[in-house]
């Protein structure tokens, strides 16, 4: 009997993936459950299993193909058997063999690195053995960045050796050998976000205001708080939580930031789901923490490591991602100073936050030097006026700048 490997449904308004690799070849023999190709969705990336023991006996869609919901990915013969001379193989072993250099031994699943999705697909194209490479990530994870800066290292070394062994080239020929160039193809993800932020400025009237915040009140109760907040909570007190606790407050108070536009009308929710933006390999992602204002700020900043951890490894959700009323993203951790984020639609307000730097202000007729961050308020004009976008952000300013009332509100 001919088993049709179908693409599953990949998530709320998800319709459509890419082929990253296949786990299995065609003639392999697989078990029932056993993981047989990966998926790439601009949220996630999930895996393909096999609904029947038998043979791959096609594969249908390629890697790098796009494919929709409900496409055969391929067959399996489930009256063929398992050959005596094939042994069964896990799919995390194959996995970790899938980047090895040519001329290396495969090794075994207890010696197999652990290896961001990423940073594996990588290794592969630059063939480059994983268990080389020092991995930074958590849990000694490997990650594109160790892949990179092996490569790198690689190259200064094979330049090195080349200069010892051959005589120096002129130097017009040197100049022209040193235009590299490389072309590569754009992940799902990259390609969605790339179309998402396009849309978002071709269909939405996005402004941006503008404020800065003195965070003199916020760090010293952080210096203060932060280390009993940690022996109690596990977790450090961070910046995030006080932004996210402040503008869930701001949205009760201004309720059209926290809208959307459908059609002629205007949906309200008087629910806080709150998109919190996430730095990864392969670009920004934003999980969202539900319901925020029903949450402590240990409870927000746990969600924020755990959204932290789980994009470092590759391990996000369709329910991560799904949804959001409201974004903040931070910038400033990157070192910005000040930007315009452009709105994750079909949001209509996105908070900024910028670095914390001391600059001269005038308190009472004096002078003094005070952190200062800069905060940026994108937002849909057509459905937010002016005056209520400065409002929501000196409401945020406000609160900052006397945490004791936000802690008493929240």
């Amino acid at each position: 009997m001919t088993i049709q490997i179908i693409v599953p449904e990949l998530g709320e308004s998800v319709i459509e993936a890419t082929v990253r690799r296949w786990l299995k070849k065609e003639g392999d023999f697989v078990e029932a459950g056993e993981a047989l190709v990966e998926l790439e969705t601009d949220k996630v990336n999930l895996e393909v299993g096999a609904k029947a023991s038998g043979v791959l006996a096609k594969i249908n869609a390629s890697e790098g193909q796009d494919v929709k919901v409900g496409d055969s990915l391929g067959t399996i013969n489930e009256n063929a058997k398992q050959p005596a001379s094939q042994p069964a193989t896990s799919p995390t072993l194959a996995a970790a063999e899938i980047a090895l250099a040519p001329g290396k031994e495969p090794m075994t699943q207890s010696q197999a690195p652990l290896v961001t999705p990423v940073a594996a697909r990588f290794a592969r194209e630059q063939s480059v053995d994983p268990a080389q490479v020092s991995g930074t990530g958590p849990e000694g994870r490997v990650t594109k960045s160790d892949v990179e800066r092996f490569v790198q290292q690689q190259n200064v070394v094979a330049r090195e050796e080349t200069k010892t062994l051959a005589p120096p080239l002129p130097t017009a020929i040197v100049e022209l050998t040193a235009r590299r160039e490389e072309r590569e193809r754009m992940s799902r993800r990259r390609r969605t976000i790339a179309q998402r932020l396009l849309e978002a400025s071709q269909s939405t009237a996005m402004l941006t205001t503008f404020n800065e915040v003195d965070v003199s009140a916020m760090m010293d109760l952080r210096r203060r708080r932060n280390e009993a907040f940690q022996a109690r909570y596990g977790v450090k007190l961070g910046v995030t939580s006080f932004f996210v606790k402040a503008s869930v407050s701001a949205l009760k108070a201004f309720p059209r930031l926290n809208a959307e536009i459908q059609g002629d009308e205007i949906l309200l929710k008087y629910y806080y789901d709150v998109g919190v933006a996430v730095g990864s390999e392969e670009g920004l992602v934003v999980p969202v923490i539900r319901d925020a204002d029903r949450l402590s700020f240990a409870q927000i900043e746990k969600q924020i490591k755990e959204f932290s951890v789980k994009t470092n490894q590759g391990a996000l959700t369709v329910e991560d991602l799904r949804g959001g009323t409201f974004t903040v993203t931070n910038g400033g951790v990157f070192g910005s100073l000040l930007s315009t984020p452009i709105l994750n639609q079909p949001q209509v307000g996105i908070l900024g936050l910028h670095k914390v730097e001391e600059r001269p202000i005038v308190i009472n007729g004096q002078i003094a030097a005070h952190p200062m961050m800069y905060l940026a308020l994108s937002y849909d004009h057509r459905i937010v006026d002016g005056r209520e976008a400065v409002q929501f952000l000196v409401h945020i300013k406000e609160l900052i700048e006397d945490p004791e009332r936000l802690l008493l509100e929240g």
